[in-house]
């Protein structure tokens, strides 16, 4: 037995091999002796596809086919299996009967073959086992399609339904309400876009800036206040020129076939649009999205905060648009992103708010964006020896590239066609480095002389429908008439913006410490964060939203219908674009600047850089105004409070991770007494804080009333037009008839004395207009600081006195 195991190895496998091939022969006989009869006669021309008398094909119909002889008995579930090991058991013993026959000499055979025999029938167990997963798994596959299929038909049926209704919606559609459109001979799929919209006629921009771009090919330079329409301005032209693109290219296709892919190649970068802010590039990808629907074109956003892996991955699927800040496309041009790279296909460049791109100290990379763009109007030779790296792009494709500049301010000189023709013969090298001016931009973007330059602002650069106010008071009270105007005012969506961030942090923790819920947005915030709170402050009829200069450029959100300036911007252009976040798209709205006295000055040097000579003053009820401050010494102290054990917290976290970070103990060196008194002032401050904020609840829990209302007495203090109002409103809720028709209703509070009017209707109805003459505030400030040291010199002195007087007592009693 020992000397055996180097034949018993080398057997199994070629008997194994040998019966297989034994059993594939013998059921290849017996299925070949059946009667197979061909169900399609010969004379069908259709046998010649289904098969031929030579290989002797055909189709069995089913009542031909007899179950038992061909052997296809349908298995019930859980029997096959026993059925198999059966006839696998009755196939070993007929195996053994041989063996039990030839007695003892064939001892060592039977083993061999009992030994095979397992072997064959672990094999078999396993193959088995890698079935059931099999058919497992494609159980599971089949599950997971059918759930897709469901999806997809209740998708596509959904679908289908909304294009029922929109086409049904088409033909509602009165045409003659979009009677101006058709001036612009914009393509169908955009005009249905533009009903879905519901935007009934273009806007003064749109009109001038179409007709240039979609059907002169023309470069264009676009200026207009804000809220205008700038986006469409620039999208509609660079959906037309790509619809139009792709109606020749399915002409090609019908008349050349394949090799009209080879001429009208897709998937090349066709437009790509900078923006200076990561919210105004993704609005304005919303907005294409929104008018590129039903349409072939897909368009893609490119900011910062966000993954660069994700962007890869949508940048992959080839998109024809791109919308973008500078910082990460750059990032991703200069890591190597091919789409981003092969800019010879491109036809349109958009730089949209292009006065910001120009500030002091920002977009360096816009300028290597640009320097990466291949000259539009270059001589021949360059191109052909640039184009050698794109040789695939076609050439009605290749056409000269439109470049778009838009801005809500624009200054530009009277030679400005001839440098743009000097500076189209020259190599971008010797252009000017520094982008300091749009001329400059757009001369170094390689923009065409025969630019259309559209200037649609008037001189005083504000949005028509734009009621600006200001209130005069104390750096100190800016936070008191804040709370005053959005307590009592506050109706409709606010934004108050600010300059400096922890200016933002001060304001915001007061509001809310004052029960106040707003939402925070500025530079340092993560993308995810500034985006949920864009989200928050469009989902509520009523937000308020504090914000930097972040906010200031593009952003359209509609509702807003205050802006407040609680700290005046360091330009006339950012104040312009702060106040265009409201009466936008010929809606009205509100502008109040909180002006302390040092802004007087800066304030009236704005005014005359927008041509107003006088300004309202926003009425205010001074009579609110105790009862506010008292509130907000009670708001300060608590956020003084909090800010220190913050401050606290931050600093002993900061140790302890430096500490572990460098792995290092840290050791308590504060002595016990330290401790105890450490433990001591910490429970004094919480209990300091909790009977200050109980204190500001209870005031908080009463309405903001004047200081003449009576508790006692409703009309105390005079029967105003507003009390009468209330007390006709309420005693016409207290009628029976009312009171029967809705009595499970939650009734509406009134408060007595106090209307929450919005600041524009207050403005209209109360407000006043100031002159604002520089010279004027120059000296009424020269005569407030003199007043002021006057009066310190003047308690100076008393003060003086008085120490004098108490020396002279102490002299005397001695």
């Amino acid at each position: 037995m020992a000397a055996e195991p180097s034949p018993r190895s080398s057997q199994p496998s070629k008997k194994k091999h040998n019966r297989k091939r034994a059993r594939q022969d013998a059921e290849i006989e017996r299925y070949d002796s059946l009667p197979w009869n061909p169900a399609l006669p010969d004379d069908d021309p259709f046998s010649v596809v289904v098969g031929t008398n030579e290989l002797e094909g055909g189709f069995l119909s089913l009542e031909e086919i007899d179950e038992a002889a061909y052997g296809l008995g349908i298995p019930q579930p859980g029997v096959g299996n026993r059925k198999e090991k059966k006839d696998k058991q009755s196939t070993k013993s007929n195996k053994r009967k041989p063996s039990d026959v030839d007695g003892d000499s064939g001892a060592t055979e039977v083993e061999k073959d009992m030994e095979e025999e397992e072997e064959e029938a672990e094999v078999d167990e396993a193959s088995e086992k890698d079935e059931n997963l099999k058919t497992a798994k494609k159980k599971k596959k089949k599950k997971k399609n059918k759930k897709k299929k469901t999806e997809n038909e209740k998708e596509n049926e959904s679908h289908k339904v909304s294009n029922g209704k929109n086409d049904v919606e088409d033909e509602l559609v009165d045409e003659a309400e979009y009677y101006a459109w058709n001036e612009l001979r914009l393509h169908p799929l955009l005009m249905k876009s533009v009903y879905r919209l519901g935007f009934k006629e273009p806007t003064p921009i749109q009109k001038a800036c179409i007709p240039a771009a979609a059907h002169q090919g023309k470069d264009v330079i676009g200026a207009a206040e804000t809220g205008s329409g700038k986006t469409l301005a620039f999208g509609l032209p660079i959906l037309q020129r790509l619809l139009e693109e792709q109606e020749k290219t399915a002409r090609m296709f019908e008349q050349k076939g394949e090799e009209a892919e080879r001429i009208a190649p897709k998937g090349f970068l066709r437009a790509l649009i900078i923006t200076p802010t990561r919210e105004l590039a993704l609005q304005v990808t919303d907005h294409l999205k929104a008018a590129a629907n039903g349409i072939d074109v897909r368009v893609v956003p490119v900011v910062g905060g966000m993954s660069t892996e994700k962007q890869e991955r949508l940048l992959k699927k080839r998109p024809e648009i791109v919308v973008g800040t500078p910082g990460r496309l750059w990032e991703l041009m200069s890591g190597g992103e091919k789409h981003l790279v092969e800019l010879h296909s491109l036809s349109f460049f958009v730089l949209d708010e292009a006065d910001r791109m120009i500030e002091n100290g920002h977009f360096r990379e816009l300028q290597s964006i640009i320097d990466m763009l291949p000259m539009a109007n270059s001589p021949i030779e360059v191109n052909s020896q640039n184009t050698q790296n794109c040789a695939t792009v076609s050439s009605f494709q290749r056409k000269k590239r439109q470049t778009f500049v838009f801005s809500a301010t624009i200054a530009l000189s009277a030679d400005f066609r001839k440098k743009l023709k000097r500076g189209s013969l020259k190599p971008k090298q010797s252009l000017p480095d520094e982008l300091n001016s749009i001329e400059k931009l757009s001369e170094r973007a390689g923009m065409k002389a025969n630019v259309a330059i559209i200037d649609l602002t008037s001189a005083s650069i504000l949005p028509e429908k734009l009621e600006d106010s200001f209130i005069e008071c104390r750096e100190e009270d800016k936070d008191a008439y804040l709370y005053y105007i959005l307590r009592v005012h506050g109706r409709g969506r606010t934004i108050v913006f600010c300059t400096s961030i922890a200016a933002l942090r001060h304001i915001s923790s007061l509001l809310r410490i004052l029960g106040i819920n707003v939402w925070t947005l500025h530079a340092q915030m993560q993308q995810r964060a500034r985006l949920k709170a864009m989200d928050r402050f469009r989902g509520n009829e009523h937000g308020i939203l504090v914000a930097t200069d972040v906010v200031a450029r593009g952003i359209d959100i509609p509702g807003v219908r205050t802006v407040v300036h609680y700290q005046l911007p360091h330009s006339a252009e950012v104040y312009v674009h702060r106040s265009g976040r409201t009466a936008r798209a010929s809606a009205d709205g509100c502008s109040i600047a909180l002006v302390s006295a040092n802004e007087t000055s800066k304030f009236a040097s704005l005014c005359k850089s927008f041509s107003k000579e006088s300004f309202q003053s926003f009425p205010l009820e001074h009579s609110y105004m105790p009862e506010v401050l008292k509130r907000l010494s009670l708001a300060r102290r608590i956020d003084k409070i909090l800010r220190k054990d913050s401050k606290e917290k931050a600093k002993k976290s900061w140790l302890e991770q430096s500490a572990e970070s460098v792995e290092l103990v840290m050791d308590d060196y504060d002595s016990e007494e330290e401790k105890v008194n450490n433990i001591k002032q910490k429970k004094a401050t919480s209990v300091q804080l909790n009977k200050l904020q109980q204190e500001l609840n209870m005031l908080l829990s009463h309405p903001l009333q004047p200081r003449t209302f009576s508790h006692r007495y409703v009309a105390g203090a005079g029967v105003s037009p507003l009390l009468q109002h209330q007390f006709e409103e309420l005693a016409r809720q207290n009628r029976p008839e009312s009171q029967g028709l809705g009595e499970n209703k939650r009734r509406k509070l009134v408060v007595f004395g106090q209307d929450c009017v919005e600041p524009l209707q207050a403005l209209r109805s109360a407000g006043h207009k100031v002159h604002m003459d520089g010279k004027e505030i120059a000296d009424k400030r020269r005569n407030m600081d003199n007043l002021r040291r006057k009066r310190k010199e003047e308690k100076k002195r008393m003060k003086d006195q008085r120490r004098k007087q108490r020396k002279r007592q102490k002299m005397g009693s001695e």
